[in-house]
């Protein structure tokens, strides 16, 4: 394992840093600084919309941003155009945006291109006022150019990346077989984690390692290439990172894909769903943990899926694509599989459900975003984690095909991207959730649910765009 403590990092512009560096420690009025901590009351509640790229990929083009009041939001009347009145937050692609606790700050890690790694931090203001605070931090090193990351705890961003690499039995002459028909032999995982400090922008500890499979696991192809949605553990001793967990089939030869590259036959893994355990802030004593309850991975996408509950415990989805609550608990850091909470039950669905995004809340509630297999649109439940209960929510356009998508030869030959496979954040003020509810292309609403009394409130009116739709809320 290879660990380094960070105490300087890469900033976009030097004067820029030493200004706002001075403006922290010389001020006693917050209102005043342009950084650090989330230390005011809350004003605004971003919404974020991504656009098509050049090409016309629904929502590929890249972010905007617009801020509003909670008054604006509750309003029906009150109507939002992000795409013709927001902020274009940096980045090549769709912004993978996380907020602070009170909604001051935004934050972003840009995704893909010239600049793909390099984190950026923006005070809100409201309206299209967003402040770059210039106190860039270049993650690329550690994480490259399409990182995963997360606000794993207030003022505390995780970036990880995973990546896994295939050894063949070797020719003739002792080499590795790069092509077709190369026979399996091993197979190595290796991770890399990062340590943000939020409120002073810089990498503060980073560690590179072998994913610790053990030996018999490898030689059957058990491998992680990708992990997802770090959270700290309310003892803020470990984080617990999703994993991508797949397994090559070691009996079936290599082949090709168009661009030449060498690829493997997967199988049926046999392992439960797997969460990747590290000690912090050291980064030091990797470990995998498994469900006896599930199989589906946890790995998230662009949601984050896993919460610190009231009771101590974290609370993970099978997500994107399984129905299944599970639990590890925070007393043992392993899995407590004597819990399991499958929402498609909950629900009393014949379909097969699939988790796109949820929020955690207080008391045992969360707020799911969900589909099911075989029907149209995208839905809205609260779920006790406790009883392990559901109550469908109703939203207007909910049928709509928008939110779940087409493939193409479901929609005459050009796949629908839906919203909800999108979908990055569930917006928290009090006992409220904040939830945009727009299908691709179509204009729609700003959900507001009282998680006590499960009322829904229809807020401002959400203007959309081709090929477009609406991320989150902050």
């Amino acid at each position: 394992m290879n660990t380094k403590i960070f105490k300087t990092a890469l900033f976009g512009a030097v004067l820029a840093v030493g200004t706002l560096a001075s403006c922290k420690k010389s001020s006693s009025d917050p209102d005043s600084q342009v950084s650090g901590p989330d230390v005011w009351d809350r004003k605004f509640v971003t919404l974020t919309a991504a656009f098509p790229d050049a090409a016309g990929e629904a929502g590929n083009g890249g972010t905007m941003a617009y801020a509003i009041t909670p008054a604006q939001a509750a309003d029906p009347n009150f109507e939002v155009n992000v795409f013709a009145m927001g902020y274009g937050l940096r980045s090549q692609r769709t912004a993978r945006v996380q907020g602070s606790v009170n909604g001051n700050f935004l934050y972003n890690i840009q995704y893909t291109g010239t600049d793909g790694g390099i984190f950026n931090k923006y005070k809100v203001e409201g309206q299209k006022s967003f402040v770059d605070t210039r106190e860039e931090v270049n993650t690329e090193p550690v994480l490259g150019t399409s990182p995963r990351w997360v606000v794993a705890a207030e003022g505390i961003g995780v970036g990880v990346f995973a990546s896994s690499k295939v050894t063949t039995v070797p020719n003739d002459k002792g080499e590795q077989v790069t092509g077709a028909g190369a026979t399996f032999a091993d197979v190595a995982s290796t991770a890399k984690i990062a340590i943000l400090d939020l409120n002073d922008p810089q990498i503060t500890r980073q560690t590179e390692f072998t994913i610790p499979f053990t030996a018999d696991q490898t030689k059957n192809g058990y491998q992680i290439g990708r992990i997802d949605v770090p959270v700290l553990n309310a003892a803020k001793n470990k984080i617990y990172i999703g994993c991508n967990l797949t397994r090559t089939d070691k009996t079936k030869l290599s082949g090709v894909n168009t661009s030449g590259a060498q690829t493997w036959s997967t199988t049926t893994s046999e392992l439960g769903t797997a969460t990747l355990v590290v000690d912090y802030p050291s980064l030091t004593n990797p470990k995998l943990i498994y469900s006896t309850n599930s199989k589906i991975n946890n790995h998230s996408y662009r949601t984050m899926t896993q919460y610190v509950a009231n009771d101590g415990n974290v609370y993970q989805s099978t997500a994107t694509s399984g129905s299944q609550f599970l639990r590890i608990l925070g007393t043992t850091n392993e899995y407590d599989n004597t819990y399991n909470f499958d929402l498609k039950l909950a629900l009393g669905t014949p379909n097969n459900v699939a988790i796109r995004a949820w929020r955690y809340i207080k008391d045992g509630v969360g707020l799911v975003l969900y589909t099911e297999t075989g029907v149209n649109g995208g839905y809205l439940a609260l779920v006790d984690l406790t009883t392990k209960t559901a109550t469908k929510l109703a939203t207007d356009n909910q049928t709509d095909s928008g939110f779940s998508g087409l493939t193409a030869a479901q929609n005459g030959g050009k796949a629908l991207v839906g919203t909800f496979g999108q979908f990055q954040n569930i917006g928290i003020i009090g006992d409220n959730f904040y939830v945009p509810m727009t299908p691709n292309g179509v204009d729609g609403n700003l959900y507001i649910i009282n998680y006590k009394t499960k009322t829904v409130t229809k807020g401002a009116k959400l203007k959309n765009q081709s090929g477009s739709f609406y991320l989150g809320a902050y």
